[in-house]
């Protein structure tokens, strides 16, 4: 469905969100995809037979999802700030387009950026930190790069996503994800899910890429030169079936030089979802209203891909 307007007068802000609000503003739908690369992570040290923790499970993914939760509010902040979101009226909600919540008047921008710190400086910092204590010092590394993409994904100077850059910064943040939450299992970095893991990073920036098609008239309005601004709409489409490729066959490519076992192909299966996104995108390129199936079948493809990796490597734990 279009996105709810952004009336012309915005009433008034309440003096404080109630706790819907506040549940709304993460975009809990989105925190779907970081649970699966937490349970990805974990089950490559299940495989390994490093032995499995559900208390350090456990903590791991409630990290993770805070999170994510407090950079989808991070970024809601800075899209007002540019204007992006108020001059969004073509974007696919619940896909694109933000939460709209600040654009609807029902939470002001100084309580989604004290929401943003609370979720990301008063959670997720002290948290990771007491998880790295049992887990190891290679943790604080991971936390820190994952909070600094969190920070240059939305916020200027950097603003990765308004320069073209947002896929990369949200390739390496769920490639951080799936690597900390074996590293928070097996207590060491390696090799296999290091490599593996980046097929899945790149179908997670493919979803970025997916959403940009519906904001990209709007992005453009306010100078956000994200890849489908930059590259247009046509050539967009052929970047994500050409990122969905690379992503597949980066995975085939591993198994075949032993990286991962061979059971790891049960990844493939998110092939025919990625192709099918891709067509859409190329049939509809030019009429965003109508890739809302492109952008489910993207989500799904990610979804698909690390959960089918992560039953085959729970299918070899020892």
């Amino acid at each position: 469905m279009p996105l709810p307007p952004a009336p012309s007068a915005l009433p008034a802000p309440p003096a404080s969100p109630n706790w819907r609000t506040l549940l709304r503003m993460p975009r809990p739908g989105s925190l779907l995809l970081t649970v699966a690369a937490c349970l990805l992570g974990m089950a490559f040290a299940l495989a390994c037979g490093c032995g499995f923790d559900p208390l350090r499970a456990a903590a791991t993914l409630t990290l993770a999802v805070t999170a994510h939760a407090g950079a989808n509010v991070l970024n809601d902040y800075h899209d007002a700030l540019s204007g992006a979101d108020a001059a969004n009226q073509e974007g696919l909600f619940p896909f694109s387009g933000g939460s709209r919540l600040i654009q609807q008047g029902l939470v002001s921008e100084a309580d989604t950026a004290r929401w943003a710190a609370v979720l990301l400086l008063l959670l997720v910092v002290p948290a990771g930190l007491l998880l790295a204590l049992h887990s190891g010092g290679g943790l604080v590394l991971i936390g820190a790069a994952g909070l600094f993409l969190a920070w240059a994904y939305s916020a200027p100077p950097l603003a990765r996503m308004a320069r073209g850059l947002g896929e990369v910064a949200v390739a390496l943040a769920w490639w951080l994800v799936v690597l900390g939450a074996d590293y928070v299992q097996r207590r060491q970095f390696f090799v296999i899910p290091a490599a593996t893991a980046a097929s899945f990073a790149l179908l997670a920036a493919n979803i970025l890429l997916a959403n940009g098609f519906p904001d990209a008239a709007a992005d453009a309005r306010v100078g956000k030169k994200t890849l489908v601004v930059r590259l247009g709409a046509r050539r967009a489409a052929w970047a994500y079936l050409l990122i969905a490729l690379l992503a597949h066959g980066w995975l085939a490519l591993a198994v075949w030089r032993l990286i991962p076992p061979a059971r790891a192909l049960w990844g493939l299966a998110s092939l025919p979802l990625s192709l099918a996104a891709g067509a859409l995108l190329l049939r509809h390129a030019g009429q965003p209203q109508r890739l809302r199936p492109a952008i489910v079948l993207t989500i799904a493809a990610a979804l698909v891909h690390a959960l089918a990796i992560a039953a085959a490597l729970a299918s070899m734990a020892r």
